[in-house]
């Protein structure tokens, strides 16, 4: 039910970004202060377990709530929408954004369903294409292909809007635990920190028209900066999976364009927490009337074309042979569907390649340990595109269903619009549920997908075999995927694990999972489809950490086109529904009957602790910490 309270909230005039747009030098948090700091917060609400779909007239009381402009959400997202709404009456703040801005739509012209790199090829090309302003916000920062894709694209817009005698203002956050977020959660990066050897953005000398200003951020003990995004001149944002580091991880993209980047830039704005050093250009130029006034030429929004369809990308990128977009020889697009095609020319066949090699080829580029092809040949028509075009000739409903940092270590916070959202659309499917995720144990989702089970829908999940095991197995936090799939299938009858597909991740060239822990092919996509037309993609795990703690960014969208597209890439793009399917009891075995290596199997817990605490070490080890 969506109370008078909640409907007052999201039909409110006034926004944080709206606030900010007459008064640029205030601090964010004093603006959500001031418009939200009189609502008590209850941080130990729990969520009702026996929540009733909503009426017709309920889910009139949601519409009420949005801004959707000429779309028509579905009965199915109105509901997920009413009960992630349902939290601000806890909580204004639970979904990291304005309440007036929580509902919109957009068009999404571009998915990215790729390893890392690829993903942050286009994001340095967002960043060359700004004109006035960039935003980006991600968790984990070290030194790799990605980071050299930034830090060069930064360099490079800051000699483009020389050109033009003008000044652009980046603002740059991710996480950082240290002793003094006991005072602030959010530190202040000072240049010698951020150019130094551990992150290394430009020097100031290096960028002299940017104005960069850079923050790290987490609320200890467990509330970890976890969002991934880029906003850049208000027009145009990136939702992202990934972090920016080397490793062998497939990610998920989404570039969306339309009202629904004054979400998304609202999001950056409370995120950001402190004043503004100096303020954004597009503080008083919404993206619903265009974003910062540019003279670039691509066109965004209801200006695009029609999409394309993977096996017409695959065909354009095989015509043609394009150099590479890489750190150290950088090659801009002018465009969306020129980072497209040049993007399919590195998965097409070289000279003496099959598409099997071309495809192992892109996998091992930031790969800690290539290895070669085990899978079979890929025929034609089939090859892997990273890049899809997902253009849909009208916008489409979507909402930010988002959560908070906390930190204390319990598991109070977990009515959040994120995690009601989630269970939502589990609860009211009528067909299918599908969700891709590195580890799937929270507490609260695997009974609602039993759930689901029960009622005669049809589940799949595709899981990272062993992603993290050494951090899940310590008592509390969920467990392995492993553990949870058995779990799982003991709750449920024999006839309906028939409804129950349990995948684990397989590479497009590879014939098998492996276990994350060597590092050779590992998938960190974030995405649930319900009845194959509501879909949530962002950052948020389906792991204790990102339903209880971490500050995580979703996008819910309402579309059966673009979630037919997100579908149809993640099958073209890995193997495993072909290789990676479970047993019986939910645990991946070999044509022997026999685990994976590196499976873990079911420790009890004091075992489990020593495991845990062991392989947490040996990874803070690997990466420096001691």
């Amino acid at each position: 039910m969506v109370s008078a309270n909640v409907i007052e909230l999201c039909q409110a005039t006034e926004t944080v970004s709206s606030v900010l747009a007459q008064d640029p030098t205030a601090a964010p948090g004093e603006v959500v202060k001031k418009l939200y700091g009189h609502h008590k917060k209850t941080f130990n609400h729990e969520p009702e377990k026996n929540r009733q779909a909503t009426s017709v007239d309920e889910q009139e009381q949601a519409l009420k709530c949005g801004h959707w402009g000429p779309t028509q959400p579905s009965p199915l997202f109105l509901q997920a929408y009413a009960d992630a709404l349902s939290c601000l009456e806890v909580d204004p703040m639970s979904g990291v954004v304005s309440p007036p801005l929580m509902g919109s739509h957009g068009t999404v012209p571009l998915t990215v369903i790729g390893p890392l790199a690829d993903i942050i090829r286009h994001v340095s090309n967002m960043i060359v294409r700004a004109e006035r302003e960039v935003f980006f916000i991600t968790c984990s920062w070290s030194p790799s292909v990605a980071q050299k894709l930034v830090k060069e694209a930064l360099i490079e817009l800051s000699r483009r809007a020389g050109a033009r005698g003008q000044r652009v203002v980046v603002k740059m956050m991710y996480d950082k635990a240290a002793a003094a977020n006991i005072i602030d959660a959010h530190q202040l990066v000072k240049p010698a920190a951020y150019s130094g050897e551990k992150i290394q953005l430009p020097k100031p000398e290096e960028i002299p028209n940017l104005d960069l200003e850079v923050i790290s951020l987490h609320k200890l003990v467990l509330g970890t900066l976890h969002a991934k995004f880029c906003v850049v001149d208000r027009k145009t944002a990136a939702i992202m999976s990934n972090n920016m580091e080397d490793n062998d991880n497939v990610e998920m993209m989404i570039h969306v364009e339309g009202p629904i980047v004054d979400s998304v830039y609202d999001t950056a704005l409370i995120t950001w927490n402190n004043h503004l050093n100096p303020p954004l250009p597009s503080h008083a130029s919404p993206a619903t009337e265009g974003g910062v006034p540019t003279t670039d030429q691509e066109p965004i929004y209801l200006a695009r074309g029609p999409s394309r369809e993977q096996h017409e990308i695959a065909a354009d990128g095989q015509a043609v042979s394009l150099p590479e977009h890489m750190p150290g020889d950088p090659h801009y697009d002018a465009d969306i569907n020129g980072e497209i095609t040049r993007m399919q020319s590195c998965y097409s066949m070289k000279p003496h390649e099959t598409h099997l090699q071309a495809a192992n080829r892109q996998l091992n580029l930031a790969c800690k340990n290539p290895i070669p092809p085990s899978g079979p040949e890929i025929p034609e028509g089939q090859e892997m595109t990273p890049y899809i075009s997902s253009m849909t000739p009208a916008p489409v409903p979507m909402a930010v269903v988002s959560r908070p940092p906390y930190g204390p270590p319990n598991m109070h916070n977990v009515f959040v619009p994120q995690n009601e959202a989630w269970l939502s659309l589990i609860r009211n499917a009528q067909r299918t549920v599908f969700i891709q995720t590195p580890d799937l144990n929270a507490a609260p989702l695997v009974p609602a997908l039993a759930a689901a089970l029960k009622r005669g829908i049809q589940v799949t999940y595709y899981i990272c075999f062993g992603y993290n095991d050494a951090g899940e197995i310590i008592p509390g936090q969920g467990g392995t995927n492993d553990q949870a799939a058995q779990a799982l299938v003991k709750s449920i009858s024999e006839d309906e694990r028939q409804r129950l597909h349990i995948c684990y991740y397989v590479g497009k060239d590879q014939d098998h999972p492996i276990h994350q822990s060597f590092k050779k092919r590992s998938c960190h996509i974030k995405l649930l489809i319900a009845d194959e037309h509501v879909g949530i993609q962002g950052s948020g795990n389906q792991d204790t950490q990102s339903w209880y703690h971490s500050q995580e960014l979703n996008v819910m969208v309402d579309s059966e086109e673009i979630c037919r597209k997100w579908r149809e890439g993640i099958e073209r793009n890995q193997n495993t529904a072909k290789f990676g399917v479970a047993a019986v009891d939910g645990v991946w075995r070999d044509k022997d009957g026999n685990p994976g290596e590196g499976y873990m199997g079911n420790p009890g817990k004091v075992e489990g602790l020593f495991k845990g605490v062991g392989g947490m070490l040996k990874k803070m080890k690997d990466k420096g910490g001691f």
